[in-house]
């Protein structure tokens, strides 16, 4: 029995979902009920996961069953917190945009829940097929939610774009799997971590190319370069709220394994990617940053933005790796993970504000969309400076706090040249991000985007300004709530370290 309990916010997730599907056979549920009961489920796994929070462990439950196939720790467990509170925020941003489109029926919602248990069991996964398996779980899911309304010719393109490219890409891991399982004979990440220690030369050769072929794969998840192509249609095509979880709350399902893997498994051999790496960084950086500079429309500025932030977490990535000779260096594995709650909170709260506004209306598309909007809606006006002076790195902000670590860190490994660079990339997203927040101050609103009948008190509007307080307590947090530990940056980075350290409990 104590054995089970670990197994229980993964299995809440899939008896929510299952729950929710049968409920959308029934005509009398509306959408606010499907919402409702999402998030009880929810709340239910997050409870179990925060009893565990501080607890330093590493369980494998019914072995014999599993095959140790499935790892419970304080990592995955940190990621699925992660991963739950993202879900949570998504459906209660969300709540308004959902109600106001018909097409969200009772089975999107079941998907959604199909979608986060999916991405929990891959930060479980300790087998290259297990993590296949969860990864397109989680993957066929965001498809389906990408093109819900099949009446919407955006939608319909935006989902068989990513599915084909998701196909194509997923053939890439599987070849890789069959490669790193033809020179080890396993596919266990242990057990071919094990054999990394004790085998060198040709012996090597098709676990590099297989791994570099799997490798393939976590770069075009996450957006990196030359795999970023794809974001900007599917993000503008995708329904708001989605495009918010999928630059949110997907991105960190998909760092969750490749962050376990290379600390725990592939360690040894992290170095033989560096310049691969470095030369990934420095053209996502670039590109993305012109990208974000062109865009008009503040969806895909926001979409290209990801890219670049995807180019810091890379630059943390490949600082896991020192050059004066150290293996690993844990504090950047840290920083990694802390700079990935704070762009969970950023781009989950400029994204889901973008959703809220446009929740009745969707005029507000543009730059100059959005002018005025201090004066018509001071509030959201003043949440969304947050998220963008926390996207931009401004101090007091969580998102200045997650580039500090992840800049430190990267100077600390030998990395300056790369960081100059995605400092440079900083400076200059202070132009995309104010020039969106200038329009909002400085100028007089457009006659055809005024909304004066638009209701602010509702469910979204609460969550976006949590999100909003979050993000800023997470940027003073040790210096005006100290007396609330999990406010204070130093206890985050304290969880993060538990989280890192139970991955080498022998087992």
């Amino acid at each position: 029995m104590s054995e089970f309990i670990y197994l229980i916010p993964a299995l809440t997730v899939l008896i929510g979902a299952l729950v929710l599907m049968f409920m959308s056979m029934y005509e009398k549920f509306k959408t606010r009920d499907f919402i409702v009961v999402s998030t009880v489920f929810l709340v239910i796994a997050l409870g179990f996961c925060l009893a565990k929070f501080t607890v330093f462990y590493s369980v494998i439950p019914f072995s014999e069953v599993i095959n140790n196939v499935l790892i419970f720790d304080s990592f995955s467990n940190y990621f699925n917190i992660l991963l739950i509170v993202g879900t949570i925020l998504t459906l209660l941003i969300g709540e308004h945009y959902f109600q106001h489109r018909s097409f969200f029926k009772g089975e999107f919602f079941s998907i959604l829940m199909f979608a986060l248990f999916g991405m929990m069991l891959l930060s479980h996964a300790n087998e290259l097929i297990t993590a296949y398996l969860a990864l397109e779980i989680a993957s066929f899911a965001v498809y389906i939610m990408v093109g819900f309304n099949t009446e919407n010719s955006k939608r319909v393109e935006a989902i068989f774009k990513y599915l084909v490219l998701g196909a194509f890409i997923g053939s890439f891991y599987l070849l890789g799997v069959v490669l790193v399982y033809g020179a080890t004979g396993t596919t266990n990440l242990t057990q071919i971590g094990e054999f990394i220690l004790t085998h060198t030369g040709d012996d090597m050769i098709l676990v590099y190319i297989g791994l570099t072929l799997i490798f393939f794969t976590f770069l075009f998840k996450i957006a990196a370069f030359p795999f970023q192509s794809w974001v900007l249609d599917i993000y503008r095509g995708a329904p708001m709220v989605i495009t918010a979880y999928m630059a949110s709350t997907f991105k960190i399902a998909i760092f969750s394994f490749f962050l376990r893997a290379i600390l725990h498994d592939f360690a040894p051999i992290i170095d033989f990617w560096d310049t691969i790496i470095s030369v990934i960084i420095i053209f996502t950086l670039i590109f993305g940053t012109w990208l974000a500079i062109t865009q008009n429309i503040v969806k895909r500025m926001l979409a290209a933005s990801s890219i670049v932030h995807t180019g810091y977490l890379l630059l943390a990535f490949i600082a896991l790796s020192y050059k004066d000779g150290m293996i690993i260096n844990i504090d950047s594995a840290y920083a990694t993970m802390f700079y990935l709650l704070a762009y969970l909170l950023s781009a989950l709260g400029s994204f889901g504000l973008a959703s809220h506004i446009i929740s009745e209306t969707n005029v507000k598309v543009t730059y100059d969309d959005f002018k005025g909007l201090s004066k018509q809606r001071p509030f959201l006006a003043a949440m969304m400076t947050i998220f963008l002076f926390s996207l931009a790195g401004i101090p007091s902000t969580i998102g200045f706090i997650g580039k500090f670590y992840v800049f430190t860190e990267a100077i600390n490994a030998g990395y300056m040249g790369l960081t100059v660079l995605a400092i440079l990339a900083t400076i200059v997203s202070v132009y995309y991000y104010f020039k969106l927040i200038a329009m909002m101050y400085f100028y007089p609103p457009k006659e055809e985007c005024i909304s004066e009948e638009f209701n602010d008190k509702r469910v979204s509007t609460y969550a976006i300004a949590f999100v909003a307080i979050l993000t800023v307590l997470g940027g003073v947090g040790s210096a005006i709530v100290f007396f609330i530990p999990v406010m204070n940056i130093d206890s985050i980075i304290e969880l993060t370290k538990i989280a890192v350290q139970s991955l080498f409990i022998l087992r």
